[in-house]
C-alpha cells in the first residue's frame, strides 16, 4: 500500500533540518524539496559554518534538488520551508520555477511578502502557516538562548 504524505508531515520534516542548524549555532531555518511524494533535497542554515551569507537553508535544498534532477528548473516540486524565504531566497525559487512553496512561521523582518508575491514565479503556488506555531516557536527559542 502506497502511504500519501501531507503538508504536514513534510513539514516536521523541515522542521528535523531547522534542529539540525539549531544544533550547530545557526539560525533555525530547515527546508526540504519533495517531488511525486518523495523527498528529493534536504537543507538547512549553514551561513555561520560556511562563512557564507548566502547558504540558507533554501538555497541549499535547491541546489542539491537541482542537482538529484539534473535540471535547474524544479517544475513539479514543492519546497517546504520553516520560516517564510527573504528576497534572495524568493528570487532562487522564482529562476528555479519551483512549482509550490510552503512556509511555516512569518518572518516580518526580512521575508518577501513584504515586497509581495510578485517575487515569486507567477506559476508557483504558495501556502503559509503550515505548523507554523512549531516552526514560529523554534525560532523563538533560539533567540532568547541567544539573549541570555
Amino acid at each position: 500500500m502506497l502511504k500519501v504524505y501531507d503538508d504536514d508531515w513534510f513539514m516536521q520534516q523541515a522542521i528535523a533540518q531547522a534542529e539540525l542548524a539549531a544544533a550547530a549555532g545557526e539560525i533555525p531555518v530547515g527546508a526540504i524539496v519533495v517531488s511525486n511524494e518523495r523527498i528529493i533535497a534536504r537543507g538547512h542554515n549553514q551561513t555561520e559554518q560556511l562563512n557564507d551569507v548566502t547558504a540558507h537553508a533554501e538555497i541549499i535544498a535547491l541546489t542539491a534538488a537541482a542537482n538529484y534532477l539534473g535540471d535547474k528548473y524544479l517544475h513539479d516540486c514543492t519546497l517546504y520551508v520553516t520560516l517564510e524565504p527573504c528576497v534572495m531566497c524568493a528570487g532562487a525559487l522564482a529562476w528555479a520555477q519551483v512549482s509550490r512553496v510552503v512556509y511555516g512561521a512569518n518572518d516580518d523582518k526580512r521575508g518577501f511578502m513584504r515586497f509581495g508575491r510578485e517575487l515569486l514565479h507567477p506559476k508557483t503556488k504558495l501556502e503559509f502557516g503550515v505548523l507554523h506555531e512549531s516552526c514560529g516557536a523554534l525560532m523563538s527559542r533560539f533567540f532568547e538562548g541567544k539573549r541570555r
